[in-house]
Parts: structure tokens; C-alpha cells; sequence
């Protein structure tokens, strides 16, 4: 049986006392810590900041090109709903001229070799001429070539036929002078 039992007449001693702390010592210095990826959030945030900021500015462009008017396909009548849409609307359909019609107008060209240069889509000036000691005058400006003849098409003495997009009035006036007058194209 152990000698410091219950029953034992010794058991009255104190336990002994626990072993004391150890002197405070100081914290190692070591370099701070750096977080992976924190900047990475705020460039993040950045970016929408500018997506929100750009798509805010285009909306803004939209309104701004619904109200004048110059949309392109003219989907609506550039009339609001509103008063003042209905007040914007009408100021700025006053300063914006309808879209003009263009029409095909077939042009002889009185010289072949000109027109060999002519692509469908690019720009001329055409300019009509009674003769050699006449005065010329330009016809059309910027008129889009529409067609031009093939490479095998003959009758280079009396030039050659292309189709010009422009619009009716211009059309009438070169069908007019195509009468009389020779037609000599200038590319824009």
C-alpha cells in the first residue's frame, strides 16, 4: 500500500508548487506578411467602376441620337412621349433634313479606259461637257458607283455605261444632259 494514502497520517503536507514560469522573452522580428492577391479586388473594382461609366456614356449617346433624330433606319418618327421628349424632338427635326432617296441612274462615260479604273462602291464627280470650247460643270458630287461594265464589254468608241447611286433630282439632271453633253467621272 503506498504511504500517502487516505487513510495515511501523512496526508497532511502541502503538494508541492509548480516549477516557476520562465523569464518573458522577446518576439522575433520578422518581415510582415504580404496577402496574395488583395490588389487584385480593388483592379477588379476598378474595371466595373469603368464598364459602369462606359455603358452609362453610351446609353447616354443613344438617347441623345434618338431625340435628333439620326438613329439611321429611321424606326421611329423622332417624336417623344413626353412633353419635354416631345419639345426635344420637334427642335431637333428641325435642324435635321429627311433622308434623301437615292435611285439608280445609268451614266455613259465617254471614256472607256476611265471607267476600267471604276470599282462598284467607290465615289466620282461627274461632270457634263457640250464640247471642246464649252464651259464643263459638275453634275454630281460624290455619286456612288453602283455597276460598272465588264472587261469584255465592246463599244469603246461611244465609251461605256455605268449605274450611279444618286439621288432622283441628280438623276434627272444627268439623264438631261446626257443629251447633249459628253460625261467625264472624277474619283473622289
Amino acid at each position: 500500500m503506498p504511504p500517502y494514502g487516505p487513510s495515511s497520517p501523512s496526508h497532511s503536507a502541502s503538494p508541492p508548487l509548480p516549477a516557476p514560469a520562465p523569464p518573458p522573452g522577446g518576439v522575433p522580428s520578422f518581415p510582415p506578411l504580404r496577402v496574395r492577391g488583395g490588389s487584385g479586388h480593388r483592379l477588379r473594382r476598378a474595371v466595373w467602376r469603368q464598364r459602369r461609366a462606359m455603358a452609362a456614356g453610351l446609353a447616354l449617346t443613344a438617347a441623345a441620337l434618338a431625340a435628333s433624330g439620326l438613329g439611321g433606319s429611321g424606326a421611329g418618327s423622332g417624336r417623344g412621349s413626353g412633353a419635354g421628349a416631345a419639345d426635344t424632338a420637334g427642335s431637333a427635326s428641325r435642324h435635321v433634313s429627311p433622308p434623301v432617296r437615292l435611285v439608280s441612274a445609268p451614266v455613259r462615260i465617254a471614256d472607256a479606259a476611265t471607267v476600267r479604273l471604276l470599282r462598284p462602291g467607290d465615289r466620282v464627280d461627274v461632270i457634263a461637257s457640250e464640247g471642246a470650247g464649252a464651259d464643263s460643270r459638275v453634275l454630281a458630287k460624290g455619286a456612288r458607283v453602283a455597276q460598272v461594265p465588264s472587261a469584255s464589254a465592246d463599244g469603246a468608241e461611244d465609251g461605256a455605261l455605268i449605274v450611279l447611286s444618286v439621288p432622283r433630282a441628280t438623276a434627272t439632271a444627268l439623264a438631261g444632259a446626257g443629251i447633249s453633253a459628253g460625261f467625264a467621272v472624277i474619283l473622289c
